[in-house]
């Protein structure tokens, strides 16, 4: 059986799930609230899509172009699921 999603590494699935929560957005980017697993959101910092999630604020910043791969994971992964 082939679930689609199984090897979807975290961090994109976490990526997907900021999308979704996006409280505001701007043409810089967006802010998202950070419940999510830490080591992925390190990972989304180390790899330029996030802010550093390490901070007193609730939610971390996606820049733009970690707005437009989040809502590409989000796209993919409803459409896996259809």
């Amino acid at each position: 059986m082939d679930c689609g999603l199984c090897f979807v590494p975290l961090s994109l699935m976490v990526l997907a799930l900021l999308y979704l929560t996006i409280s505001e957005q701007h043409e810089w980017g967006a802010r998202a609230w950070k419940s999510h697993d830490w080591d992925a959101l390190d990972r989304l910092h180390t790899k330029g899509y996030i802010s550093d999630p390490k901070s007193k604020a609730k939610s971390v910043v996606l820049n733009a172009e970690g707005v437009k791969r989040a809502r590409e994971r989000w796209s993919y992964t409803r459409k896996r699921r259809a």
